[in-house]
């Protein structure tokens, strides 16, 4: 079966949905337009039910199938939620919003769970129930974690949940997918650097928070290659430093440094973190100068459940005819792992062809992955949950 056509048919008008959310960008929780118009589109489909304000700004509908019998529940999830960037794409459809930005892609996921809802709400042709979950703040806000801790997957009753992500570089429509840990845990690290600060000229009577900061860089690097097993994944990386001056004759008080940790393995997560106290402490003390650590755990790693991860690569062998399994496992992060903690399900990659790669200022989602997209959450609807005699 390749895409429906109905989705072919579509096109423009799910295309026009997401050029229009494009244009009109809002970031984390503070989606008053983005979720005010996905609310009611799906109103306009004939959903069952829309709930606003799960997770804050989050929009939950739910469509009912032909048949109940089953009891299945699937919830299909996508994310709403742009970028702090400027734009850079010179599209008719620019952001309008000064310094925000589409630059992930979401647009793209929400107008693909709007053209599904729209088919589904349609045809119905399935034994169960389809959640569709519209998240806010992905992009380091933790919406993910809202929802769930505001019930939606216990208030629905839903059993799998499975979400999409556009793959820049890869063809378009095409689809990737790996059983087990996708993605990893982000977390993110401030390290701020006290020494004694004093005139430029005098550095011996100081304890120079610049110096000791840059030796703190340096020793941070050390922690994964001598304190890590080799066969374990982990980045540690170092992305941000800043004195309290930059005057040309003044040796600063503090330095602070910025970063993340990107993991698969709590146990290794802890090491590392336990590691760089220590390193730090000591690396600034051999300078006169003393540390204090922030250390925030971020999302879990993403793990595609093996069962949910066979019925994602089903649905999408009925669209594309072919998916790649030989994925390699990504130390990006992605907070739909929050839901894929609490419930069995997947997560896949669906191909956006030649596009600038996400989070960057000529980044634009391909308006042609739409049906394919749309395609794979319908195919999961009615293979998960079949209408029988």
């Amino acid at each position: 079966m390749p895409i429906k056509n109905r989705f072919a048919e579509l096109l423009p008008e799910i295309a026009a949905w997401r050029r229009d959310f494009h244009a009109h960008p809002e970031l984390q929780f503070d989606l008053p337009r983005t979720s005010a118009r996905v609310a009611s589109l799906l109103r306009g489909f004939g959903v069952d039910q829309v709930v606003e304000g799960i997770g804050r700004s989050g929009v939950v509908a739910v469509i009912r199938g032909r048949k109940a019998g089953s009891g299945r529940v699937l919830g299909f999830r996508a994310d709403m939620d742009a970028l702090p960037i400027i734009e850079a794409t010179g599209a008719d459809y620019a952001s309008t919003h000064a310094g925000k930005m589409h630059a992930c892609g979401h647009d793209g996921h929400t107008s693909i769970l709007l053209g599904a809802a729209k088919y589904l709400a349609e045809t119905r042709n399935f034994d169960g129930t389809v959640v569709l979950i519209f998240q806010p703040a992905e992009e380091g806000g933790g919406g993910a974690k809202a929802m769930v801790e505001d019930g939606v997957l216990d208030r629905f009753g839903i059993q799998e949940v499975y979400g999409l992500h556009n793959n820049p570089g890869a063809p378009v429509g095409s689809f990737a997918i790996k059983e087990g840990p996708l993605l990893a845990a982000a977390d993110f690290f401030e390290i701020t650097v006290k020494g004694e600060g004093g005139h430029g000229a005098q550095p011996h009577v100081t304890a120079d928070a610049t110096l000791a900061g840059a030796a703190v860089v340096m020793a941070l690097q050390q922690v994964v290659s001598r304190n890590i097993d080799p066969l374990q994944p982990v980045v540690l990386s170092v992305t941000g430093f800043a004195t309290d001056t930059m005057a040309h004759n003044v040796i600063p008080d503090t330095a602070r440094l910025t970063g993340t940790v990107r993991t698969f393995d709590v146990a290794t997560k802890n090491r590392v973190r336990e590691r760089m106290q220590a390193v730090a402490e000591a690396t600034a003390q051999a300078y006169g100068a003393t540390i204090a650590m922030d250390y925030v755990n971020g999302v879990l790693p993403t793990i595609n459940a093996p069962e949910a991860t066979g019925h994602a690569i089903a649905a999408a062998e009925a669209v594309a005819g072919r998916v790649d399994t030989t994925l390699e496992p990504s130390m990006g992060g992605e907070d739909f792992s929050e839901m894929l903690a609490q419930r069995p399900g997947a997560f896949i990659l669906l191909g956006n062809g030649d596009s600038a790669d996400l989070h960057h200022p000529k980044y634009d989602f391909n308006d042609e992955a739409i049906p394919a997209g749309c395609s794979w959450f319908a195919a999961l609807a009615e293979q998960r949950m079949p209408i029988t005699a």
